[in-house]
């Protein structure tokens, strides 16, 4: 049988085992492939999607005596600092899909995340204006936010930390690593983090969108890929404006995102990256109802090299800076209030890994300088520079070391992540061990237990205004957990339980003993918390053929937090999300035309200060709510049409006290994809 033969041959192949060899990829090419193996497992933990690359070739349009024994390289993911078997990976985590992505009524990758029963998204302004993004009951400071494993965690404030200058046609995928994961990420990740990866493969040479809206919004996009020998290169630009749902919440963002990969002999790489982003909102009520029309301007930079050489002795440096500028104004286009703020974070990274018979070691360094220079955070400068007159700079030295052990069904991970700062004295060591057993190929076992830190943000420290008061004797944050997890996975159905428990120390929050008092930033002395996530991926169409191309997502998250508050107010620690329940549903109307349900209810705990019309109206606990969205796609030839319908029965509702939502909102576009 000759090679064009063999690989355009339209079967069905399921995968009991795996070889680690470099040809094995081959076998899948445009087949449909049905991972019977714990990475299976994994990779439909969390809204999974049956994905194929031949359509008519769908598994469950073929007979069972089609299926054919073969082996295949092992799936990864980057939930560690090197790609990583999933079969080899413990820790919990949930994968979005670009698959998902395309079919979410999205705008950015916070309006994406609104759908992670797991994650809890504060929005002050929608479409990705600003929202604070945690997880498990942490604060957006607790959750590292990494780009294609660089991590851009902004040390000014999580609020700035999705200022990232890339579009939604860039991302592969998303992953979110549940819990303390200092090992895998660093010291910023208290709660977990996040990774988002882009594309590396030229699938489409040239694509084009445009969309328009209620509210006058607008938006397009294009991006351009390009193949040449060895190098892949592409470069996004993106616009998105909106004139606002409500006084004080216009927008206009731009985006601009390039990079290139350059392929040497073997898996030998080298990835650069480099973007900018500009951002001007109207920040309505965004920190104090006192001062409705507030104002921001922000900028941002980054860039990074990452290369990955050698073979069993894998060597992976990398090198990062990102730049991130900030104009606050408490009152538009006014003095009163003014601030400015530039933050710059940069580093390097070294890491090593060797695969022998034992398993697989890792060893790493990190140097990272966080800096800031501003009109309100750090202590006097010697010399101002324009607008700033006060400054502060922070070094972290980190090193880590893990070993990775399989064995026919078992696999089991150690390490330690050891660091030193120049806000403590000594070196502070943060270890995390998982094990994870499959007694079935259908049935995956798995328990972590970690510990993390997380330095207190230049805010934290210095942002002492008309409405705070900052602490600078402020402790890091340290957190430690326990998972338990389980998962079952069949063609037509995937099952997934966690269970977890969760010690805060020295948790920072802003805290007030009165409504008139200002906020002040202090250390609590602990913050307990247990929680469960479940779910369930039904695909109807592996049993019924009728219903090809139906996934049906149904998850929940519940979490119980303990805090001792002393009484005082509590602007962000003690307002957790208790429940949230997401539902998503994708299936065929007719030929070419699609449908992507996506239901939300949510219950957050705690309460917040109302105000009408400046006046204080007291306590007022959150309401539970629920939102319904509804994206229509249409594809004909090179052309996609969409129209999507958001918050389709118009509630009204808040993620943070006195900053409205937007109710109904319907916007459409196109996109051309050559």
């Amino acid at each position: 049988m000759n090679r064009k033969r063999h690989l355009n041959r339209a079967c069905t192949f399921r995968f009991r085992r795996f070889a680690r060899k470099a040809y094995s990829a081959f076998s899948s090419m445009h087949r449909v492939v049905n991972i019977g193996v714990v990475a299976g497992c994994m990779l439909t933990f969390a809204h999974a999607t049956q994905t194929a690359a031949q359509p008519a070739a769908a598994p469950d349009a073929l007979p069972t005596d089609s299926l054919r024994e073969e082996t295949l390289e092992e799936v990864t993911v980057t939930a560690s600092h090197l790609e990583t078997p999933l079969s080899q990976t413990s820790k919990i985590v949930t994968v979005i899909t670009r698959a998902q992505i395309e079919q979410a009524p999205v705008r950015s990758i916070q309006d994406l995340l609104v759908y992670a029963a797991n994650v809890d998204v504060i929005q002050r302004g929608g479409h990705g204006v600003q929202s604070d993004i945690s997880i498990r009951g942490g604060s957006a400071d607790q959750t590292a936010v990494l780009l294609n494993g660089v991590n851009f965690s902004n040390p000014h404030t999580g609020h700035y930390s999705f200022d990232l200058p890339i579009n939604l046609s860039d991302i592969e995928r998303i992953e979110i690593v549940h819990g303390p994961s200092a090992l895998i990420y660093g010291s910023s990740a208290f709660s977990g983090g996040i990774n988002i990866i882009t594309k590396q493969k030229v699938e489409t040479p040239l694509y084009l969108a445009a969309e328009a809206g209620m509210h006058a919004l607008r938006g397009g996009e294009v991006r351009g890929a390009l193949e040449a020998g060895p190098t892949t290169s592409s470069l996004s630009v993106g616009h998105r404006a909106s004139d606002g749902y409500i006084a004080g919440s216009d927008y206009a963002i731009w985006n601009a995102f390039w990079q290139t990969r350059v392929r040497f002999s073997g898996d030998n790489r080298l990835d650069i990256q480099a973007g900018y982003e500009s951002k001007n909102y109207g920040a309505n009520t965004f920190y104090t109802a006192l001062y409705p029309n507030q104002y921001e301007r922000t900028s941002s930079w980054a860039g990074s090299v990452k290369g990955a050489f050698g073979g069993a002795l894998k060597v992976v440096p990398i090198l990062y800076w990102n730049r991130h500028y900030d104009q606050f104004d408490l009152i538009k286009d006014t003095d009163k209030g003014r601030n400015f703020h530039r933050g710059d974070t940069y580093g390097a990274n070294l890491i090593f890994q060797y695969t022998w018979r034992g398993g697989v070691t890792s060893l790493g360094g990190e140097l990272r300088r966080e800096e800031i220079i501003s009109s309100k955070l750090g202590t006097p400068m010697a010399t101002p520079n324009g607008h700033y007159t006060r400054s502060d700079a922070r070094t972290i030295v980190s090193a880590t070391a893990e070993h990775t052990w399989t064995w026919q069904r078992w696999a089991a991970s150690a390490g330690v992540m050891m660091q030193r700062n120049t806000l403590l004295d000594g070196v502070r060591f943060y270890p995390s061990a998982g094990l994870a057993y499959r007694p079935t190929d259908d049935l995956k076992l798995n328990a972590t237990w970690s510990r993390s830190t997380r330095m207190p943000t230049f805010t934290d420290l210095y942002y002492t205004t008309e409405t705070h008061t900052a602490n600078v004797g402020l402790k890091p944050e340290r957190s430690e957990s326990v998972d338990l997890g389980v998962t079952f996975t069949r063609p037509a159905v995937t099952l997934r339980l966690v269970g977890y428990l969760m010690w805060g120390r020295d948790v920072i929050d802003w805290v007030r003993d009165s409504g008139t008092a200002k906020w002040a930033s202090w250390n609590f002395t602990e913050i307990d918390k247990q929680g469960v996530e479940m779910g369930a991926t039904f695909r109807p169409g592996a049993i019924w053929p009728s219903m090809r191309g139906t996934v049906l997502n149904v998850d929940y998250a519940r979490m119980n937090q303990t805090a001792d508050s002393h009484g005082l107010e509590s602007r962000y620690s003690l307002n957790y999300l208790r429940d949230k329940v997401t539902v998503g549903l994708q299936h065929p109307i007719f030929r070419g035309l699609t449908a992507s349900w996506h239901f939300r209810a949510q219950k957050r705990m705690g309460s917040y200060r109302r105000y009408v019309d400046k006046k204080d109206m007291g306590l007022e606990p959150y309401p539970a709510f629920s939102t319904l969205d509804l994206k229509l796609n249409y594809a004909v030839r090179k052309f996609d049409f969409h129209l999507d319908l958001n918050n389709m029965f118009n509630v009204t509702y808040y993620d943070i006290g006195n900053v409205p939502q937007a109710g109904f909102w319907l916007m459409g576009g196109v996109a051309f994809k050559l």
